[in-house]
């Protein structure tokens, strides 16, 4: 990586330039005026439904409102741009998200450094995916799948809703551990990726299972595995992919973020209120819902975190040779 995770661990943890008592004081006072949320999403989806859930949490405990600003395009980077130049004063947040994760070795000519340039505040939930192949399909389980890929070399198609999100990069993760060969075929939405497997236009895809539980679930589509760590309660009977590949895991990640130099005070009282609403249950049943499993950290978690993600995923890219810019 261009800029070390020692490095970055340092600046999250460093302190800002202000007396004690002053930043006391001025975290006591926060928020004075409305605070905005810039998310890199369009509006209607399942980020931005998180992000306006945890606003209302956050507007109801602070007093003051918390505004969502929806910035999508560029793979998030709008969104990541527009909070890094905003004022450090804890009223500019970002929806903190795995494509930042995978942007920082993904495009060679971002206007600003994310691990240098955003601070980690709080993680709110990870949303698992899940590994599907059309029910025709001859392998049933994952051992079978990596046996029939070897003995057949680029003959299936992979497909992901584009080329560098994590649909995508969930399936090279997966072909780069399991040691096989795929064909990566995008699509340009989730709807078209799916129906192409349902059609048997492709074999395999990565989708987040909050998407496809539906079809798991009628027997249109087969699961093989999950990408978390650890099964699921919602599909106790499928196993995870780590089951077959140790260390596999794959998550969609969402957090909160601010400008480089925002009082630690603020992003602690930020970290404590998030927390709380992770805690609450009427918020967890609701992130449940949306196919999320809620994760409380502390600032410096999230930022240890981040670095790992970060880590990983341009692994995955160099192995892959993808860039986009």
């Amino acid at each position: 990586m261009d800029f070390p995770r020692r490095k970055f661990l340092q600046l999250t943890a460093g302190a800002v330039a202000l007396p004690a008592k002053s930043r006391l004081a001025y975290a006591q006072d926060y928020p004075t005026r409305p605070v905005r949320l810039v998310i890199g999403f369009a509006a209607g989806g399942a980020p931005d439904v998180v992000a306006r859930l945890l606003a209302q949490w956050l507007s109801r405990r602070l007093g003051q409102s918390f505004v969502i600003e929806n910035r999508p395009g560029a793979g998030t980077n709008i969104a990541t741009e527009t909070v890094v130049r905003a004022p450090a004063d804890g009223y500019t947040l970002l929806l903190v998200a795995s494509p930042n994760m995978i942007n920082a070795t993904l495009y060679t000519h971002l206007n600003f450094n994310f691990m240098r340039d955003i601070t980690p505040v709080a993680a709110i939930n990870s949303n698992p995916f899940v590994m599907e192949v059309n029910p025709s399909f001859p392998a049933k389980t994952i051992p079978e799948f990596i046996a029939y890929a070897k003995a057949n070399p680029g003959k299936i198609n992979i497909t992901s809703t584009g080329t560098g999100n994590l649909t995508n990069f969930a399936g090279e993760l997966f072909k780069m551990m399991a040691g096989i060969d795929m064909v990566h075929v995008p699509a340009p939405s989730e709807m078209q990726a799916q129906t192409d497997l349902l059609t048997s236009r492709v074999q395999v895809m990565f989708d987040p299972l909050i998407s496809s539980l539906g079809y798991i679930r009628a027997g249109k589509l087969r699961a093989l595995g999950i990408t978390t760590g650890t099964r699921l309660a919602m599909l106790p009977d499928v196993p995870a992919v780590a089951e077959t590949l140790p260390g596999y895991e794959v998550n969609g990640w969402l957090g909160i973020g601010v400008p480089r130099g925002t009082p630690t005070t603020i992003i602690d009282k930020l970290n404590q209120e998030i927390n709380a609403g992770l805690a609450d249950p009427d918020i967890r049943k609701r992130l449940i819902g949306l196919g999320g499993v809620p994760r409380s950290m502390t600032p410096a978690q999230f930022g240890n975190f981040i670095a790992q993600e970060t880590e990983k995923w341009a692994k995955v890219i160099k192995f892959a040779g993808i860039k986009v810019d």
